[in-house]
């Protein structure tokens, strides 16, 4: 659905020019393939060479994050940058600021990628979270799980992904454990909720104000990391519409440009609250590539070039499945026994090296009914190990 809250003109980016994009992983592979196929030419920014991204792009600037001068020198080859990693350091952002366009902004950007900003944010702004506290030192720690209570969850305010940096504690006693655990540095402590259901929002807003959300994505996870979407998400329409409703607030309140996804948790008692901010494509949308009449990657390509935002119609209902480094434990996957269902589709992420944990590639099916989807997309993965 795509609502327009704003009729000002903006500069369009046509293609042909170049965009950039900082990061270089698998999110920045499919933007670049989305951008590559509408004209436009895209560089790539990181530390890493021979990337998922980089295998793609017009140009891959291999260099640190800190090295403003690369920075600068990169951001006056480009016409707009986006992200695909938002761990990238405030100082990098305000030196391609200062030359070009960065959307989302350093400012958006400086919010959603700490949970202790991010979460104040969202409790000044009064969306709903799980009862946190915030903590930089060991006594506020203490003071921090005695508010909150235990059971609780442990985590760190920068650098977490896929349960990187999360503990979940059961008892004060373990408090100078986790403290030690998790590198004396600032955290967040959060009250553990009894979950009925986690669920994902995935909307863009353009240059003009125009908001457009994708239906809801209910995510299930194995070992804190993402292992099946199924979209529509199986959730009523009230809270459908709330998820929407916060999502909006969010997006107008950091005054955003680009793709944003907003994560959820539904208690088992109802409650819908705001677990985390990536502000950037993400892995719940996926789907999108093969089962939207745009996918999220499109649509940040849209965003970011102040280009009217795309219809996000579900075609059908889909699912993805990760494929992790560990289906490469005993030999290659057997590649065609998974695609022998014509409903399945396969996408690699030209990573050399699988890793227990590592994400290397997904699959994605439609049927006609989530419940079908899922079993295509799960049945199909199985396969890989015949």
């Amino acid at each position: 659905m795509t609502v327009r809250t704003s009729s000002a003109h903006a500069r369009v980016i046509p293609p042909g020019a170049v965009l950039g994009v900082l990061g270089s992983g698998q999110l920045g592979r499919m933007f670049t393939i989305a951008a590559r196929r509408m004209g436009y030419r895209v560089h790539t920014f990181s530390p890493d060479e021979l990337s998922p991204t980089g295998q793609v792009a017009d140009v891959e600037v291999t260099a640190s994050y800190d090295d403003l001068d690369a920075l600068r020198a990169f951001a006056r080859q480009v016409s707009v940058v986006t992200f695909e990693f938002e761990n990238v350091p405030a100082e990098a952002v305000s030196a391609i600021e200062a030359i070009v366009q960065v959307r989302p902004s350093g400012a958006a950007l400086h919010v959603s990628q700490q949970r202790a900003r991010e979460k104040e944010f969202l409790a000044t702004h009064g969306i709903p979270t799980a009862p946190f506290a915030r903590a930089v030192t060991l006594d506020e720690l203490w003071d921090g799980v005695a508010r909150i209570g235990t059971p609780a969850v442990i985590k760190t305010a920068a650098f977490g992904y896929d349960g990187k940096g999360q503990h979940k504690i059961t008892t004060p006693a373990d408090v100078e454990h986790l403290w030690t655990a998790i590198g004396r540095q600032e955290a967040v402590i959060e009250k553990l909720i009894s979950l009925q259901a986690e669920v994902s929002v995935i909307a863009a807003r353009g240059l003009d104000g125009a908001v457009a959300h994708y239906p809801l994505f209910e995510n299930r996870h194995r070992n804190h990391i993402l292992d099946v979407t199924t979209s529509p998400a199986a959730v009523s329409q009230a809270v459908a519409r709330q998820a929407v409703e916060i999502t909006r607030t969010i997006l107008e309140s950091l005054q955003y440009i680009g793709i944003l996804c907003v994560e959820f948790f539904l208690s088992t008692d109802g409650e819908l609250l705001v677990n985390e901010l990536a502000p950037r494509t993400h892995n719940s949308g996926h789907l999108t590539f093969d089962a939207s009449v745009t996918s999220q990657f499109e649509q940040q390509v849209r965003a970011v070039c102040g280009l009217p935002l795309g219809s996000t119609e579900l075609l059908r209902p889909a699912a993805m499945a990760n494929l992790l480094g560990e289906l490469w434990s005993d030999s290659e996957p057997n590649w065609a026994a998974a695609c022998r269902n014509p409903d399945v589709k396969l996408h690699l992420y030209g990573k050399e090296e699988p890793r227990p944990g590592r994400k290397m590639g997904h699959l994605t099916a439609m049927g006609r009914s989530v419940d079908e989807a899922m079993d295509r997309v799960v049945s199909a993965r199985d396969a890989l190990l015949i």
